[in-house]
């Protein structure tokens, strides 16, 4: 499945508060995307999923271990926004956990999981 462009779509610009339309579409591969370069975004490791009641829940105290839906080794998922975009793997960094990514979601398969 191939993602298709999006169609070229005419500039249009306000000069002295008339609205003029420049001859030449715009290409979706001329637009600059050094503005979004600095946009904030929030990126997020599942290490893994469980459900339980809230009762279960008010019984675990300190020390209490919830099992995961994953398995030890398994790679956690990794979220931009909410949206599942990788794979990886926990690394330490300079005495700090980090993540190598080792799956990237392909943006065509990203698009298929929204339907």
């Amino acid at each position: 499945m191939s993602a298709q462009m999006p169609e070229p779509t005419m500039v249009e610009t306000v000069n002295g508060g008339e609205l003029h339309s420049d001859a030449q579409p715009v290409s979706p591969r001329d637009v600059n995307l050094e503005m979004l370069l600095d946009v904030h975004v929030t990126l997020a490791m599942e290490v893994g999923r469980t459900r339980m009641s809230i009762r279960n829940l008010m019984q675990r105290n300190q020390g209490s271990v919830v099992e995961l839906d994953r398995a030890a080794g398994e790679p956690l998922d990794v979220y931009v926004n909410g949206t599942l975009v990788a794979h990886g793997e926990v690394v330490v960094v300079n005495e700090k956990f980090g993540l190598r990514l080792t799956d990237v979601i392909s943006p065509a398969e990203r698009i298929r999981k929204l339907r």
